[in-house]
C-alpha cells in the first residue's frame, strides 16, 4: 500500500521527459532513413507543410492570438521560418545523407553550447564564464571524437560540416527570438513559422533541381508520417506540457537525453554500433552540455529531490 501511495504521489514528468527525448532523438534516425528515398529538401518541405497546418490548427482550437498583428509578430515568424525551419532543416537533411542519425544528434546537441558562444555577439551579453568556456571546448572536442574526421571509419567531413552549420542556424534562431516580443501564441508562432519555412524549403528544392515527383515505398511514407506526428505534433504537445509542469529551465534538458535515445534507436533500426572513440565523443558532448547548462541541471536535481521527499510518507 505504501508503495502504491508513493507511486501515485510521484510526478509523471520523468516519463514525459523520456518520451519526448525518444521522439526527438528518433527524428534523426527517421531522417537518416527518409533521405534514402526522398530528395532531402522536398522531404523536409512536405513534413512541415503538414506539421505546420496541424500545429496552426491546434493554435486556433486553443484560442489566443493566432494572426500576426505586430511588427514583432512578423519578425518572430520570419526568424522561425528562416533559421529554425528552413536553414536548420535544409542543412541537416542534406548532411544526414552521409551522417548517421546518432552522430547527427550528438552534433545538434551542441546547440546550447553554440548559443552560449554566440550570445555575446548576437545579444550583447557578457562573455562566457570560466566553466562555460570549458564546457564549449569540451563539447567541440566531443564532436571531433564522435565524427573522427579523416580517420578510418570516420564520418565524412562535408556531412559533418553541414550538420554543424544546421546547429549554428538553430542556435542563431533561438537567440534572435529573444530580441523580439511577439503577441502571438507560441503554437501560432510555430505553426506560421513551419508553413513559411516549408515554402522556403520548396523553393530551395526547386533551385537545387530536386525531382518534385517521387514514389516512396510504404516504409518511406511511414517515415514521413512518423516525423509529422511523432517529433512534430505529439512531441510538441509533450514539450508544452513539460513547460507548464516544470518550466523552461528544466525542459531544455531534454537535449541532454536526445543523443542517447538516437544512439539506441540507430542500433535497433540499422545495427549502428559506435566506435570507442564515438562513445567517448558522446560523453564529452554531454559533459560540455552539462558545464554550459549547469544551473539548469542543479534546478532539475533540486526539483527531483524535493518531489521524492514530498512523496515519502
Amino acid at each position: 500500500m505504501e508503495r502504491a501511495t508513493l507511486w501515485t504521489k510521484l510526478s509523471s514528468t520523468p516519463v514525459l521527459f523520456v518520451l519526448l527525448a525518444t521522439l526527438w532523438g528518433g527524428s534523426f534516425v527517421a531522417i537518416e532513413a527518409g533521405v534514402k528515398e526522398w530528395p532531402p529538401l522536398l522531404f523536409a518541405a512536405v513534413r512541415y507543410d503538414v506539421a505546420g497546418a496541424l500545429v496552426l490548427g491546434l493554435a486556433v482550437a486553443r484560442g489566443g492570438r493566432a494572426l500576426p498583428g505586430t511588427r514583432d509578430d512578423v519578425a518572430a515568424v520570419a526568424v522561425v521560418s528562416v533559421f529554425v525551419v528552413f536553414a536548420h532543416h535544409a542543412l541537416l537533411y542534406v548532411g544526414q545523407g552521409s551522417v548517421p542519425g546518432a552522430v547527427a544528434s550528438a552534433v545538434v546537441a551542441l546547440a546550447p553550447v553554440v548559443s552560449a558562444l554566440l550570445a555575446p555577439l548576437v545579444l550583447g551579453d557578457e562573455g562566457l564564464g570560466r566553466t562555460e568556456a570549458i564546457g564549449v571546448g569540451v563539447g567541440f572536442l566531443g564532436v571531433v571524437a564522435v565524427t573522427n574526421p579523416g580517420g578510418t571509419g570516420g564520418v565524412p567531413v562535408r556531412g559533418t560540416a553541414l550538420v554543424f552549420a544546421a546547429t549554428v542556424a538553430f542556435a542563431v534562431g533561438t537567440l534572435l527570438l529573444r530580441r523580439v516580443r511577439p503577441t502571438l501564441s507560441t503554437a501560432a508562432l510555430q505553426g506560421w513559422g513551419m508553413l513559411a519555412g516549408a515554402l522556403l524549403l520548396h523553393a530551395g528544392s526547386g533551385v537545387l533541381g530536386e525531382p518534385q515527383v517521387v514514389s516512396p515505398s510504404p516504409a518511406g511514407l511511414a517515415t514521413l508520417a512518423f516525423l509529422i506526428v511523432g517529433p512534430g505534433v505529439v512531441a510538441y504537445l509533450l514539450y508544452f506540457r513539460l513547460l507548464d509542469d516544470v518550466g523552461a529551465t528544466r525542459t531544455m534538458l531534454v537535449g541532454y537525453a536526445e543523443p542517447m535515445a538516437a544512439a539506441g534507436l540507430s542500433f535497433a533500426a540499422f545495427g549502428y554500433v559506435p566506435t570507442t572513440g564515438a562513445v567517448l565523443g558522446f560523453l564529452l558532448v554531454l559533459v560540455g552540455f552539462a558545464l554550459v547548462q549547469g544551473h539548469a541541471l542543479r534546478v532539475a536535481a533540486d526539483g527531483a529531490v524535493g518531489r521524492v521527499r514530498a512523496a515519502l510518507p
